[in-house]
């Protein structure tokens, strides 16, 4: 598309038209938007066209999360505190994205502040089933080809499930690898962000923009033989029988593709930390960042986030402060283990979407990576039993972004050689 625009093949006008027509034609039943205005979208992308290139996304459309302020639209924090809330400056990722010319097309819907309570939208490949919280209508507007570009945050696993779920390219990029300034209700020493897309060169072409970097394609070929770890975590007695499946291929397929393949157990430290640690620092500060809101709206959080306040009040801050140190000392056993691995592997959900559109799931293959700050990437490479995506997700070291984007291709390109297929049926 980038290439199309930059030649004038396509305009930006035509790009935006064909998806306000998608949106039209399926979002009163995905439920993907919060906020569109198709005449402010238009007028942007006529206004792109005629003007000199601005930027990486000159003229390309994008969704951005109802949780990130912009200055010329709503945003509503997923919650009926902010009804019509008009910021007064754009979050730092909205302003960058801006700045590098892309549409901004409208606001996807989030769930409450951005929690992990269920809400509206749904799969788009089966409307019965969940497409994931909190970057819910980012992956699901991306995955029903409404919207190219999409962008979330993750305080557990906001960004990599619902990529999963709903079958896209999803990036959660190192703690602070970008720029989370302007963002309310911040979790300081967890929210991440990042984004989705169909295609990876895509995520490291919005990676490139929000970090100021020069955007090159990414390039598999550069990879030979990485180290890979089959990494399971204590979590794996709660996958599905899709997902058993889909990393025994891997492990299979992987070890005849040159590189190598070990499996790489944590130490129980890794168990412990997410037993009281992780917990104590999102609770805690999602405490900080609602005072104002607990104060004055408290009756309005949905139960999740009652039942979360309740908790955090019982942690004293000394408990922060040793989760917070607990926290840090096995990102660095972390590290040691990335010395002997260049990536690891392991799942990024249970397995298929799931028909329960109201609870929230007790396991998952998230939450650890968040808190080890690593970068995170969903590739959608597999398809399940009832032919719905399953995720596999690729763990890099804290700060090597490029690099695990990078590798991630590598896999993907492996899987997609070996069985001449994408993607991959599990159950043929």
């Amino acid at each position: 598309m980038k290439e199309k625009l930059d030649s004038g093949e396509l305009t930006s006008e035509a790009i935006v038209l064909d998806c306000l027509e998608r949106i039209k034609a399926r979002d009163g039943r995905i439920g993907a938007w919060k906020f569109i205005d198709p005449d402010y979208a238009l007028r942007q992308a006529v206004a792109l066209d005629n003007m000199p290139n601005k930027g990486l996304l000159h003229g390309i459309p994008i969704g951005i999360k109802d949780n990130l302020d912009t200055i010329d639209m709503p945003t509503e924090y997923g919650t009926s505190f902010y009804p019509d809330f008009q910021p007064t400056k754009d979050s730092a990722t909205v302003a960058a994205i801006r700045d590098a010319g892309a549409v901004i097309l409208g606001k996807t819907i989030t769930s409450e502040f951005a929690g992990p309570y269920p809400g509206p939208t749904l799969n788009p490949h089966d409307t019965s089933r969940s497409p994931g919280v909190s970057s819910m209508g980012s992956a699901a507007g991306v995955a029903d080809y409404m919207i190219p570009l999409a962008n979330g945050t993750q305080t557990g696993g906001s960004v990599i499930r619902p990529a999963a779920l709903c079958g896209v390219y999803g990036y959660k990029a190192s703690f602070s690898h970008l720029d989370a300034t302007g963002i309310r209700h911040l979790k300081k020493s967890i929210d991440t962000l990042g984004h989705f897309a169909r295609s990876l060169d895509d995520l490291e072409l919005l990676r490139c923009v929000l970090t100021g970097t020069t955007f090159e394609p990414l390039n598999s070929g550069d990879v030979k033989n990485p180290r890979i770890g089959i990494c399971k975590t204590d979590q794996w007695h709660a996958a599905k029988p899709e997902t058993i499946k889909m990393i025994e291929a891997c492990h299979s397929l992987l070890n005849t593709s040159g590189s190598t393949v070990d499996e790489i157990e944590l130490p129980a430290s890794f168990s412990k930390v997410m037993e009281r640690s992780y917990d104590v620092i999102r609770l805690k500060e999602y405490l900080e960042a609602h005072g104002n809101d607990i104060e004055h709206h408290f009756e309005k959080f949905n139960p999740w986030f009652k039942e979360a306040f309740k908790q955090a009040r019982q942690y004293s801050e000394n408990d922060y402060i040793e989760a917070l140190e607990e926290a840090e000392s096995l990102r660095m056993e972390l590290r040691i283990i990335f010395k002997d691995v260049d990536i690891l592997i392991t799942a990024s959900a249970l397995g298929e979407a799931p028909k329960d559109l109201t609870n929230i799931e007790n396991h998952n293959f998230n939450y650890l990576w968040t808190l080890m700050y690593t970068p995170c990437v969903n590739i959608p490479a597999f398809n399940g039993p009832n032919n719905l995506p399953v995720g596999l997700q690729i763990v890099g070291p804290q700060d090597q972004d490029r690099r695990t984007l990078e590798v991630s291709g590598w896999v993907d390109q492996t899987i997609a050689n070996y069985y001449d297929m994408y993607p991959v049926s599990l159950y043929q």
